[in-house]
């Protein structure tokens, strides 16, 4: 099955997906072609305000502060990338070996952006209403789930309340590594509670790292106690 397929769209102008899925790393074997940062860079505006809108209708009792929680949840980096998952975007998006070899396909913020990419490429091709088509058949679907779980709760929250009640520390996140030229930097964060190591996680930003340690390391603990029952309600 190819992506259109995959996603119910089928494109007019072929380049415009061509780009969506091309990661700039694909520029070091041929500088010719066109990476897909400007389509993410479109698309991520596409999909804030199709999920703003249906927050803003479906939700009239809610206040903007909650609002916003649920849409960040919504859009956020993990949520897009378990979308890519779920398409099976990884397979189709061209790379440089190097990336792929690094483990590129399966990297939540590649995946994550290609999903944005897409929703611009759709946008450009098709328009709004296809646009929203995808994105309500993709990603407006796991709202219920983010507000009913209280989702929106940032890991490190999660994280610091449960070692905060159980261990009486607060924990502290450590750069164990940093990959790429500073325009494209990866960096790898280390959980920590005193000197006892959790999980790393990985982003394009010391901030998305530590939020993505916290997030496998809470995993981690939440398994240990037999499930999520400290998340906040």
């Amino acid at each position: 099955m190819n992506i259109e397929e995959k996603i119910k769209i089928e494109f007019e102008n072929k380049d415009l997906l061509k780009e969506a899925l091309t990661h700039r790393s694909k520029l070091s074997e041929d500088k010719h072609i066109h990476h897909n940062e400007r389509l993410e860079f479109l698309g991520d505006a596409v999909l804030e305000i199709v999920v703003t809108e249906y927050l803003f209708l479906t939700f009239p009792d809610y206040d903007e502060g909650l609002l916003t929680s649920f849409r960040a949840a919504t859009v956020k980096t993990e949520s897009l990338a378990e979308t890519a998952v779920e398409l099976n975007l990884g397979e189709s998006i061209l790379m440089s070996k190097s990336e792929e070899t690094t483990g590129g396909r399966t990297r939540p913020y590649i995946l994550a952006n290609t999903v944005e990419a897409i929703i611009g490429a759709i946008y450009l091709d098709q328009g709004m209403t296809k646009s929203k088509e995808f994105i309500d058949n993709f990603i407006i679907k796991k709202i219920k789930n983010i507000i009913d779980n209280r989702l929106d709760v940032d890991a490190k929250s999660k994280f610091q309340e449960y070692i905060q009640e159980t261990m009486k520390m607060t924990p502290h996140y450590k750069v164990v590594r940093e990959v790429g030229p500073d325009h494209d930097k990866i960096f790898h964060v280390t959980a920590m509670v005193g000197t006892k190591k959790y999980k790393t996680g990985e982003g394009k930003s010391k901030q998305a790292a530590e939020q993505e340690a916290a997030r496998l390391s809470y995993e981690f603990v939440s398994e240990k106690i037999g499930g999520d029952s400290l998340l906040p309600k």
